[in-house]
C-alpha cells in the first residue's frame, strides 16, 4: 500500500514535464513558473501560516539556507524547466532528469563525506554517455561539432541545481517539520521570482493555460512533495528514491499519448544506458579504495 505514496509522486511529475511542454504558446515561462508559486502559496498559507509564523526563530536563524535553498528547488529547477520547454521534447526532459539521482550521489561524497564507490564511478560514466546519446539524437559526432541543444542545456543545470538542492537540504538538516519548510520555500519562491515576472512579457491567465498552471500548482509542487515525503517515513529513502528512475519511463508514455511523441531508437539506447547507470550506482556498494588494514602493534 505504501508504494503507492512514491509511485503518485513520480506520476505527478512525469505528468509535469508534459505539462511543461504544452505551456508552450500558451503562456510564457516566467508566468507560469510564478503563478505556479503563487497560487501554492495561497493555497497552503490558511493551514502553514500559523504553526510556521510559531516556528520564527528557527526560521530567523536559517533564513539565509531556507532562501538558497528555495532559489535551487523552486526558481532556478522549475522555471529553467518551462524555459528549455520550446527547445526540446518532453522525452528528452525526462532523460535527463534521470541523472538527478547520480548528481545527488557525486554531491553526497564531495559535500557529505558519503564514501565514494566503484558502482558510483561506472554508473556516472554510463549514464552520462547515455544522456549524450540521447542529446546527439545517437550521432556523438554531430554533438561535437554543434554543441547541446540549448534546452538540452538548461535541463542539464535545471537538474544539477535540484541536485544540490537535495543535498543541501540533507547536510542542513533544518529543524523544521516537513510541510513548514516546504511552505517555507514557497513564499520565498514568489519574492525571488516576482522581478522576473514583473520584467517578462505576460499573456495573462486564460481558459486555455489555467488548467497547466493549476496542474503545475496543485499536483506538482503540492501533491508529489508531499506523497514523497510520505514514502520516505513509510519505506526509508533508499527504497523511495528507486521510484525515481520511473519518471522517464512515465514521461516518455505520456508524451506519447498527450504529446504524440515518437520513441526513436536513440531514446531507447540512450534512456536505457542512463537507467542501467542510475541502478548500478545504487546496487552496486563496493567501495572504491578499501580502508587499509591497523598497522600491527609491535
Amino acid at each position: 500500500m505504501y508504494y503507492a505514496f512514491p509511485l503518485l509522486a513520480v506520476l505527478f511529475w512525469a505528468g509535469n514535464t508534459v505539462v511543461n511542454k504544452l505551456t508552450v504558446g500558451a503562456i510564457f515561462p516566467a508566468e507560469v513558473g510564478f503563478y505556479r508559486w503563487l497560487f501554492a502559496c495561497v493555497l497552503l498559507t490558511p493551514f502553514l501560516l500559523r504553526p510556521t509564523l510559531k516556528a520564527w526563530p528557527v526560521l530567523k536563524r536559517n533564513r539565509g539556507k531556507i532562501v538558497i535553498l528555495s532559489f535551487l528547488g523552486m526558481a532556478v529547477y522549475q522555471s529553467l524547466a518551462y524555459f528549455a520547454a520550446p527547445s526540446t521534447s518532453a522525452t528528452n526532459m525526462g532523460i535527463v532528469l534521470s541523472l538527478m539521482p547520480m548528481m545527488s550521489l557525486v554531491m553526497a561524497v564531495l559535500m557529505l563525506g558519503q564514501r565514494l564507490t566503484k558502482g558510483a564511478v561506472v554508473g556516472a560514466l554510463c549514464s552520462f554517455m547515455g544522456v549524450l546519446w540521447v542529446m546527439s539524437s545517437g550521432n556523438l559526432a554531430s554533438l561535437a561539432q554543434n554543441g547541446i541543444n540549448i534546452g538540452d542545456g538548461m535541463m542539464l543545470v535545471a537538474t544539477l541545481s535540484y541536485a544540490l538542492y537535495s543535498t543541501l537540504l540533507k547536510k542542513w538538516q533544518i529543524p523544521l517539520p516537513a510541510m513548514q519548510l516546504l511552505y517555507a520555500q514557497v513564499v520565498m519562491a514568489v519574492v525571488i521570482l516576482l522581478p522576473l515576472f514583473l520584467l517578462s512579457p505576460r499573456a495573462g491567465l486564460n481558459a486555455s493555460n489555467l488548467p497547466l498552471v493549476l496542474y503545475a500548482c496543485v499536483f506538482a509542487s503540492i501533491a508529489a512533495p508531499l506523497t514523497w515525503m510520505t514514502g520516505i517515513k513509510h519505506l526509508g529513502p533508499s527504497r523511495t528514491t528507486i521510484f525515481f528512475n520511473l519518471v522517464p519511463i512515465l514521461t516518455a508514455l505520456i508524451a506519447a499519448a498527450v504529446l504524440n511523441e515518437t520513441l526513436a531508437r536513440y531514446h531507447l539506447v540512450g534512456g536505457g544506458l542512463t537507467l542501467f547507470g542510475v541502478l548500478l550506482s545504487e546496487r552496486w556498494k563496493q567501495p572504491l579504495r578499501q580502508k587499509s588494514p591497523p598497522m600491527p602493534q609491535v
